[in-house]
């Protein structure tokens, strides 16, 4: 996710959106979030780190800014991310029906073990655990920021989006922890049975 430069990088752009609306008009916030997010890219570029992180916020900041330009609200800045958590905790709900809970599929995808995890019931339902974990979050960002928007709250959108952001989701990551510990450790003790 990036470390603590990557949590700062993702909420200094929103602050800076804020912060430019409320002194500077709509106008005004757009173009602060979008100078922030490039020079949070050019710094990026400049220390020799990864810019593919601060490329995709660019154009995540340019995409709810343009949102919010077309419509002429600020509240509408946050709209994108509002719908994409409803969307993501849909996916992963659905994963955790079918019997390829999400949590499980990624993280064989990222350590190249396969898919063994799923024939062991224990594992299965660790990861079930770990999907159903990260859909609440994602419902939970849902509910509490579509509630702020509706209310026209944009000040309160954007502490929602970044307390919701990664501190919600590291909490979810540590069920995940746990289903990838107990699944691993299930799964060695299972083969050096065989």
């Amino acid at each position: 996710m990036g470390g603590p430069s990557g949590l700062t990088y993702s909420v200094v752009p929103v602050v800076a959106f804020v912060v430019g609306n409320a002194v500077l008009g709509l106008t005004g916030g757009i173009g602060t979030a979008i100078g922030v997010a490039v020079v949070i890219a050019a710094i990026r570029l400049l220390r020799k780190e990864p810019v593919q992180p601060a490329v995709s916020g660019l154009l995540g900041v340019a995409v709810a800014a343009f949102v919010a330009y077309q419509t002429g609200s600020a509240k509408n800045f946050f709209l994108i991310g509002i719908w994409a958590s409803l969307l993501l905790g849909t996916v992963f709900l659905v994963s955790i029906l079918v019997r390829w809970p999400l949590a499980g599929v990624i993280w064989s995808l990222l350590n190249g073990h396969g898919h063994a995890w799923r024939r062991d019931k224990p594992s299965l339902r660790g990861y079930d655990l770990a999907t159903l974990a990260l859909v609440g979050v994602f419902a939970a960002r849902f509910v509490v920021q579509q509630w702020l928007y509706d209310q026209d709250s944009t000040g309160w959108l954007a502490f929602a989006r970044i307390a919701m952001g990664y501190p919600l989701l590291a909490v979810a990551l540590l069920v995940v922890f746990w289903a990838v510990r107990r699944s691993g450790r299930r799964l060695a003790a299972l083969q050096a049975t065989a």
